[in-house]
């Protein structure tokens, strides 16, 4: 497997955190790309050669791109931007020549409905425009246990389909084990996110955390918000028991850590590659 970062992670400007992701010994970064510059003339004049030199210039490769935040696959209605926007996202990918897509798609309803059909119709659509290009959309996980993603999954046509895996979105929000989620969605896993945390209702009054952290986790419960990210190795996500499973499918990819909220996000940046390369060593899985 290999490290790489999420680019946006270092809150800092392009080349600075292209300069922190070096020194910090990553192989590559992710980039997102804002769904509003996605139209054909923007991909076609995106300067895909400028921003592939100053990552070689850093020795970085490009993981995958992330965005089209805010789609949700499923309203009829909506879903001829939905694939559009995906569809040229893909041909930026495969521009760019990482050819991954990442993003969110909503959830999934766990029994069949209109909303479940207008998502397996508009994931259809994209997965033959993928497949055609050699392109994969990687669709999330979190939101929906595994194996409704898998179950969905498996009922696609086309072949550009994939699962971008991260495991802290599935403990915050699903309340699913990734070890668990694996049987279902291995197949399809084509690059990860490395994130953990917690769920809020089943740890919040865990006097581990501390007053202050408690006390901001009942305020996000009374907005509505169950989640809560921490540092990798600090929540809920069994990393020992998870970075085996995942080697066990047979993904060598991008471990690409994510880390969205914090003080420091530097420093929790490389405590996290630390982590890993930790973990990693411990249970034989080799590191690029």
């Amino acid at each position: 497997m290999k490290l790489g970062v999420m680019l946006d992670s270092f809150r800092c400007g392009w080349e600075e955190s292209l300069k922190k992701a070096a020194e910090l010994g990553f192989g590559g970064v992710q980039l997102t790309v804002a769904a509003g510059e996605l139209t054909a003339e923007a991909v076609r004049d995106y300067p895909v050669r400028k921003i592939l030199d100053s990552l070689d210039a850093h020795g970085l490769e490009l993981t995958a791109l992330c965005g089209l935040s805010g789609y949700e696959y499923n309203d009829p209605a909506e879903n001829d931007e939905c694939v559009e926007k995906t569809c040229l996202a893909l041909d930026l990918a495969d521009r760019f020549g990482c050819r991954i897509v990442t993003s969110h798609i909503g959830t999934v309803p766990p029994d069949e409905c209109r909303a479940k059909d207008a998502m397996r119709d508009a994931l259809n659509r994209i997965s033959l425009y993928g497949g055609k290009i050699g392109a994969r959309f990687a669709i999330e996980t979190g939101p929906e246990p595994g194996h409704i993603l898998g179950e969905l999954l498996d009922s696609l046509d086309g072949g550009g389909i994939g699962v971008n895996f991260d495991p802290a979105n599935l403990v915050m929000c699903s309340d699913d084990r990734p070890e668990e989620a694996l049987r279902w969605l291995g197949k399809y896993v084509v690059h990860t996110h490395a994130k953990d945390g917690i769920m809020i209702p089943k740890r919040m009054e865990d006097p581990a955390f501390g007053d202050a952290v408690r006390a901001e986790m009942r305020q996000m419960l009374e907005r509505g918000r169950i989640w809560y990210e921490m540092p990798l190795g600090e929540g809920d996500v069994d990393f020992d028991v998870y970075l085996p499973a995942l080697a066990e499918t047979g993904f060598d990819g991008w471990l690409t850590i994510e880390r969205e909220v914090g003080a420091s996000p530097e420093r929790d940046i490389a405590l996290a590659a630390d982590f890993l390369r930790t973990v990693c060593a411990r249970h034989g899985i080799a590191l690029a």
